[in-house]
């Protein structure tokens, strides 16, 4: 077994990214952090790194525990990388999305600069 492997391809074996291309998109783009400094997707990773994932609103913390270049089951992850992401983080992630709809009259065409500015001031106001 190898000393170090690419964290891009770690990510992917481990599940958290469900392709490599978003894995290295992710490192790419300073969403991935090993021991707080951002990481490119070649960065070599060892055991004991903790990695830190930005995805959407949350972020969550892996530590390395074993290396593996191949992607293994689910069920498997847990004797790989080990889960630090406290429970607060947890609850952003699966924290329901609010959606609104805003209806229109069939046949009433695109809105006008008018209408386009009051619907950016209604969503402007409202709380997310």
């Amino acid at each position: 077994m190898a000393d170090s492997v690419r964290i891009d391809k770690y990510l992917w074996a481990i599940r958290v990214y469900k392709t490599r291309s978003e894995a290295t998109d992710a490192c790419s783009g300073n969403k991935v952090r090993v021991g707080g400094v951002p990481a490119k997707p070649s960065k070599a990773l060892k055991i004991g790194d903790v990695i830190e994932v930005h995805k959407g609103p949350a972020a969550f913390t892996y530590k390395v525990l074993q290396l593996l270049e191949n992607r293994v089951g689910a069920a498997l992850v847990e004797q790989y990388a080990l889960n630090l992401t406290p429970e607060s983080e947890l609850a952003k992630f699966h924290a329901p999305k609010e959606t609104i709809v805003l209806k229109r009259d069939r046949g009433t065409g695109r809105p006008t600069k008018k209408e386009r500015r009051e619907l950016d001031t209604l969503m402007d106001s409202m709380d997310f």
